[in-house]
């Protein structure tokens, strides 16, 4: 979105007419796309305050007039000049809001309409004109393209009847299914379905059994249901095992003469205690100058998984590892991630490496790239390493210190360049045999880790300017695979300025990304320890954008890279052998890869990234829930971690386990959500919950299958003693929330 060039700072209001003129001109400027009402006034060249209402009041009196379209609550476009008839993504909810997407509009679909259409398919629909004071309604005609999926639930068999009672937010009816085809299942058990047909003048749809997970409520059966949720797997091809068996490691002198031998130099590598893939390993050494070189060196996967083989193949749609609580699924078979690629200690291995000459000040000197052959001599954990590098004794004690020197001087510089600072603990369970979680723990970033980081960060950084670098002889750069990360959203930063101001910190919110950045880190700094902090620092975080992978470089913004890839975990992530093969390839002298083909993989890359990280997220929650469910009664200490219109999420201090106060058990007053602030205000009393406050909190409900704490209040602020059940719903005031919606509504990224 661009700014009007002949825009006027300040001055006096704009004409009544004019100002709707302009937005109705802007937004058929931007057709394709919605904007809140902040993002219009800038978009016209409106920024004062007073002026912003008129824009708010302007956009009122055009949708009232049918002269444009509030597509979304608070989200505006212009009225589409398509046709009825159009091509759209259907939007299924199992509370039957079902909707089609149309250029970004979501226009509503009647469940009667849909064509029994699944969320996510391709369809096409009639739209029907709306009536003035009414939304649009779509009609499906046809289902272009079906969108393949599977359902998990649980099997229920009553008399003749067998049907697959679903947990998904995308379908409110049960699956029937055929007695006859239950593949062994039992009432109780958990499986995975899929629909094979739905009739229009049937309620619930045909399906058949894919597979039986285990009896409900059982650790790994609840684990690959998590899994089949997002539609990740949860084991491996035979065919594909057998594939990687007949694999040796291959590791002749014909082979090792190809390479740039690092035997004989001290290699360790560090990872976490229960880490079976070493992907990565270190090595360093003194030169006669005086330098160190270090030696990044990184598994050599590519060099046995060949381009379009069947184990190439799963590896690609698999596109990463999945790490949930109590296991690991990998991207390659363990043959090859725990066994050949891994570099495990005293013995030979093939790996893909970054070599750097530093200085005591970690200055680059030289570098290099290339395939080598190294022959770890320690395996360290990461606590191991830690122990060492605090005491100063050990083995390969001096050479830990080295590493850990370099590793602070290149922080130091980051951080001075401008890279985020966010350094939040994460939390870890204990879990028993039977895969239930006994205790909880902080994993906490110490020196150990942060030398890891560091010098991968700098292989990373570093192979991505070897291509991406234009140079007097390389006027354009080769496609290439880039992991970038873009700039904040202005208003969500800006809503973290005005935040922040009313605690006292100031917080720069214009300038360069690094002198932002670098405000960040100091409010960051500033809020160690004070009650502001939690709020601020979840505020900081949400304001970011998210990091994807791509051939059309923009840099990381928060590690203040001009240049960054992922080249350093290629057992665990697919865009990590990409990147290998592409160096192979460019450096025999190859033409540039084909930029198409490859953004695909890139978006298929980072879109299974993310299903990987909601399903660890899906699993950190049931746990919680878990372990929560014998502590139900027990009062704890937390600070609230969101606010919405249905309630506020509170996270406990002593475990991070995050769970909901619901706005209807809060029984003093009727609340109101302003989500331009961040909390609830009591109508009559104005008691306010805002992010960040500390509360206390008792266990109230855990609900494993919807993955779900609830909490009830405690303090005297509400009525702790009195049922739940009976507590009054605290009303919602829609009509008077819908304007105050309108003016904090934020562009998601």
């Amino acid at each position: 979105m661009k700014k009007d060039n002949n825009r006027k700072s300040g001055g006096k209001r704009m004409r009544k007419q004019d100002l709707l003129n302009n937005i109705v001109s802007f937004l058929q400027s931007q057709a394709r796309q919605s904007f809140n009402y902040k993002q219009i006034a800038f978009g016209i060249g409106v920024e004062n305050p007073a002026q912003r209402l008129d824009v708010l009041n302007a956009l009122d009196e055009l949708v009232a007039a049918d002269d444009i379209l509030e597509v979304d609550l608070g989200k505006y476009k212009a009225k589409s000049n398509r046709g009825a008839e159009n091509i759209g993504t259907f939007v299924r909810r199992s509370n039957g809001k079902n909707a089609v997407i149309i250029d970004d509009e979501m226009i509503m679909v009647a469940e009667r309409n849909s064509m029994h259409a699944l969320n996510g398919d391709k369809v096409r629909v009639m739209v029907s004109a709306a009536r003035r004071g009414q939304d649009p309604e779509a009609r499906v005609i046809e289902i272009v393209e079906a969108n393949e999926q599977q359902f998990v639930g649980t099997v229920k068999i009553d008399n003749n009847v067998a049907a697959l009672v679903t947990d998904s937010k995308f379908l409110a009816a049960d699956i029937i299914l055929n007695r006859k085809q239950l593949r062994g299942a039992k009432d109780g058990d958990k499986a995975v379905a899929r629909i094979v047909q739905w009739r229009d003048d049937e309620m619930n749809p045909r399906g058949e059994l894919i597979d039986i997970l285990g009896r409900k409520g059982e650790n790994n059966a609840e684990m690959h249901a998590i899994l089949a949720e997002y539609g990740l797997p949860y084991r491996y091809p035979e065919k594909v095992e057998k594939a990687a068996e007949k694999i040796t490691a291959g590791i002749t002198p014909e082979e090792v003469a190809k390479r740039e031998d690092f035997r004989g130099v001290t290699t360790f590598t560090i990872d976490p205690r229960d880490a079976k893939d070493f992907d990565d390993a270190l090595s360093v050494r003194q030169l006669a100058n005086g330098n160190w070189e270090v030696g990044v060196h990184i598994a050599d996967v590519t060099h046995y998984v060949t381009p379009g083989s069947i184990i190439d193949k799963e590896a690609r749609q698999r596109a990463t590892s999945v790490y949930l609580v109590d296991r690991t699924i990998p991207m390659l078979p363990e043959r090859l991630s725990n066994g050949i690629c891994s570099l495990r200690p005293n013995e030979e291995k093939l790996t893909f490496s970054a070599i750097f000459e530093l200085d005591d000040k970690a200055n680059v000197i030289n570098s290099r790239i290339g395939r080598t052959v190294i022959k770890s001599d320690r395996r360290f954990t990461y606590e191991e390493a830690q122990e060492i590098i605090e005491k100063g004794e050990g083995d390969y004690a001096r050479e830990l210190q080295v590493l850990n020197n370099l590793a602070k001087e290149l922080r130091h510089r980051r951080y001075q360049q401008g890279a985020l600072e966010f350094d939040r603990a994460e939390v870890r369970f204990e879990i028993d045999e039977n895969g239930k979680p006994v205790s909880v723990y902080f994993k906490e970033s110490k020196d150990a880790n942060k030398l890891i980081e560091e010098f991968m960060l700098l292989a990373n950084l570093s192979v991505a300017e070897s291509i991406g670098k234009v140079s007097k002889t390389n006027k354009k750069p080769k496609t290439f695979v880039y992991r970038v990360h873009d700039n904040p959203d202005p208003e969500k930063i800006g809503n973290l300025s005005v935040i922040a101001s009313r605690f006292g910190y100031r917080l720069n919110t214009e300038g360069s990304a690094k002198d932002i950045n670098k405000s960040v880190n100091r409010l960051l700094r500033d809020v160690k320890g004070k009650g502001e902090e939690n709020m601020l620092s979840i505020l900081a975080i949400r304001s970011m954008a998210k990091a994807t992978y791509t051939t059309d470089n923009i840099g990381h913004y928060g590690l203040a890279m001009p240049f960054y890839t992922h080249f350093t975990s290629p057992i665990r992530r697919y865009p990590d052998m990409l990147v290998h093969r592409l160096l192979a390839k460019y450096a025999a002298g190859a033409r540039s890869a084909d930029k198409v083909k490859l953004e695909d993989e890139c978006k298929h890359d980072s879109e299974m990234e993310q299903l990987a990280s909601n399903a660890e997220r899906a699993s950190i929650r049931y746990k919680q829930v878990e372990f929560m469910k014998d502590r139900l009664g027990e009062i704890y200490d937390g600070v609230i971690s969101g606010v919405t219109e249905w309630g506020f999420y509170v996270e406990l201090t002593d475990s991070m386990c995050e769970g909901l106060v619901p706005v209807r058990d809060l029984a003093d007053d009727y609340y109101d959500f302003d989500d331009k602030n961040y909390c609830l205000i009591g109508r009559n009393h104005g008691n306010r919950y805002t992010l960040g406050d500390r509360v206390r909190v008792q266990v109230a409900r855990a609900d494993l299958e919807r993955k779900q704490l609830d909490f009830a209040l405690i303090d005297d602020k509400g009525n702790p003693n009195k049922p739940l059940e009976q507590r009054k719903p605290g009303k919602r005031h829609e009509r008077d929330n819908r304007r105050n919606k309108r003016r904090t509504h934020t562009k998601s990224h």
